[in-house]
């Protein structure tokens, strides 16, 4: 089997490379030199550019999207007009799953398949494997098993056909909610802990006894365990998180559904707190103490 990886960031890379030593044929392609430089020093095949990449794969192609959701569109736009009837589409990035559906009715008219796979490993996935939920069309699916199980961490666990097209960046989305209550979770017990100043308890002994045996042992938390033994009071790490978006999406889905989601809405909005380096609303919970009951505020020069 041949496949076409477009995207040879961080993520695409190490998927190329997991499928190149599983003996499937890939050819990268990313408009960054310095990418596709990188991916042929690992031995993999790349073309300079989309349309050389499109060539060099036999028909019925299939390509595989690793690009983050704000360019997929634009890189259909550059695709379908080089593509064929019979050709398929894997977008395996974070996209939101009611642009899935309206992406596959896009290549629908072309009479390419769309195939979308929400896809969790991050950087330790090109050695452990990845998750792969795959949405798409039974017959389709069927005909990319091979890509699916030389990804995952065995060849029949860790991916799964999980319905049609949408479902599986739906999944993906849900999945990545959980995962910030989890590590919302985490966080704020390692912080009570680490404020327990009379107990003098060493963070990252307490994180590796948790490891073994106990109901709340997760991967995240073996992470967490060596992040606290290189680091054991992050020193140098700003209290800044990011998001990817996905947890936006879940608990907008959570309003649309009435499904009540507390934990993953309450996750996010401490990801946006965050960022807050002059926080508006404690400024003015402030003031509104003072005026009340005549409480003190703390001064700043900011």
């Amino acid at each position: 089997m041949q496949l076409g990886m477009i995207g040879l960031g961080r993520m695409g890379a190490n998927m190329a490379q997991r499928l190149h030593r599983a003996g499937i044929h890939v050819q990268g392609f990313d408009p960054a030199a310095q990418a596709r430089e990188q991916v042929s020093a690992a031995g993999i095949a790349t073309s300079d550019t989309l349309q050389d990449l499109v060539h060099a794969i036999p028909a019925p192609r299939r390509l595989w999207l690793m690009v983050p959701s704000t360019v997929v569109d634009a890189t259909l736009g550059a695709l379908l007009p080089l593509l064929s009837n019979g050709d398929v589409v894997i977008d395996g990035g974070n996209s939101w799953y009611k642009q899935s559906q309206a992406r596959a009715a896009r290549c629908g008219e072309r009479g390419v398949a769309f195939v979308d796979c929400g896809t969790s490993g991050g950087i330790w996935g090109r050695e452990e494997g990845y998750c792969l939920m795959v949405g798409g069309d039974v017959g389709t699916v069927a005909g990319l098993a091979p890509l699916f199980r030389a990804l995952a961490p065995a060849m029949d666990r860790g991916w799964a056909h999980v319905g049609p097209v949408g479902a599986g960046h739906f999944c993906k989305m849900v999945h990545n909610g959980i995962e910030y209550g989890m590590m919302q979770a985490y966080a704020e017990g390692f912080a009570l802990m680490e404020k327990k100043a009379e107990f003098e308890l060493d963070l990252a002994q307490v994180t590796e006894l948790w490891r073994h045996g106990s109901v709340v042992r997760s991967w995240l938390l073996d992470l967490g365990a060596d992040a606290l033994r290189d680091n054991p009071t992050l020193a140098g790490i700003a209290p800044y998180v990011e998001d990817s978006g996905e947890a936006r999406w879940a608990v907008a889905e959570a309003i649309d559904l009435e499904v009540p989601a507390p934990v993953i809405t309450l996750s996010l909005q401490e990801r946006l707190r965050s960022r807050q380096r002059n926080s508006f609303t404690d400024r003015m919970l402030a003031t509104m103490r003072r005026q009340f009951g005549g409480h003190a505020i703390r001064k700043t020069d900011a």
